[in-house]
């Protein structure tokens, strides 16, 4: 397998130290793959800012000229969450830039799939504003780009624990991309019912599995066993583009979910043999979420072996508090997702 990283210096420089989504994060992850080869076992791809017009396929003329003023005048906060410095709009920029890159190398057939190593994170982004640590929507934006380059179907996977709804409300009246997230019901920003379909051509184009707190690794597998990859199947998207987010992870502060880093390999290894199956292996991974560094780097760690087509390592030795009330309701709601998305979309 030949796999592609995409990763710019620029983005240790945005953010705050004191904020939970700070450069920590990726240097974890550097320092990781750096460390145990997989660094070079990747082929690095050029990243350049997101042209102006790139942009504005999904954001708004007037939330980019906010955006870039606030980072020019050294920072500031568009909500309480999500604040920027100086650096933001340039990392923003060739973070969604990078993502878009990566799509043209795998369409062009330089590599088979890459991962894409980018802060600030984007599925939050809207249209029109920023929130929840995101600015630009790179999954999206990467989603769009292969569209605008001689691909008619994308689909694109969010495992993020937290429900991105930027993405969603960017494709909901569009048939052209299928978007599909698993999350924790409840959490932040609070989107991502099952009733959320789409509209017009988007209708069906849209699937949202809401789990309970204390979901597990097995139940994302099942998840994507029974109802995500069938989905695929039906749509036949000519690339795969995922939001990987490892806010899922059991030893993460922000969420309530009891994920392991031998479930992120499992994940990505599905994602992966279903692009394989699918769309010629197209597949463009973009980082999102996590929020205990070493628990990221090992998630991220698994995510480019499944890549690369290599075995398991290191597995992790995070034991999650399996509750049996919890799970119990885990797989009841699961069961209920599943035959309500499955009867809909006739799969």
């Amino acid at each position: 397998m030949a796999t592609g990283r995409v990763y710019n210096e620029l983005f240790l420089e945005h953010g705050e130290t004191w904020h939970v989504e700070n450069r920590v994060r990726l240097e974890a992850v550097l320092a990781r793959l750096q460390g145990n080869g997989l660094w070079d076992a990747m082929e690095e791809l050029d990243t350049y800012p997101a042209e102006r017009a790139q942009l504005l396929w999904l954001h708004t003329e007037e939330y980019l000229e906010e955006l870039q003023a606030l980072s020019t005048r050294g920072g500031g906060s568009l909500d309480s969450d999500t604040v920027a410095n100086w650096a933001t709009w340039a990392a923003a920029s060739v973070a969604a830039g990078g993502c878009m890159a990566a799509v043209q190398d795998i369409i062009e057939g330089g590599v088979d799939n890459a991962l894409c190593l980018v802060r600030p994170p984007g599925h939050h982004a809207e249209a029109d504003r920023g929130m929840g640590f995101c600015f630009l929507n790179n999954a999206a934006l990467a989603a769009e780009f292969a569209l605008h380059h001689d691909l008619e179907r994308v689909a694109l996977v969010d495992f993020d624990v937290h429900h991105g709804n930027g993405t969603q409300d960017m494709f909901y009246n569009r048939g052209d991309v299928l978007y599909a997230s698993i999350h924790q019901e409840g959490l932040y920003p609070g989107t991502g019912t099952i009733d959320e379909v789409g509209v017009d051509a988007g209708m069906g184009q849209n699937i949202n599995i809401p789990l309970p707190r204390g979901a597990q690794d097995r139940h994302y597998l099942r998840a994507l066993d029974e109802l995500i990859i069938p989905a695929l199947r039906r749509a036949q998207p000519q690339i795969l583009v995922v939001s990987a987010g490892y806010d899922g992870h059991a030893t993460d502060p922000l969420a309530q979910h009891e994920l392991t880093c031998d479930g992120y390999y499992q994940i990505m290894l599905r994602l992966r043999q279903a692009a394989e199956e699918l769309c010629e292996g197209r597949l463009c991974v973009v980082l999102e979420g996590g929020y205990e560094p070493q628990a990221l780097a090992h998630g991220v760690e698994n995510t480019a072996l499944a890549l690369l087509g290599e075995p398991l390592r290191e597995p992790d030795a995070t034991l999650p508090e399996v509750h049996p009330l919890a799970t119990e309701r885990v797989d009841d709601a699961l069961g209920q997702i599943i035959e309500i998305h499955t009867t809909r979309l006739a799969l």
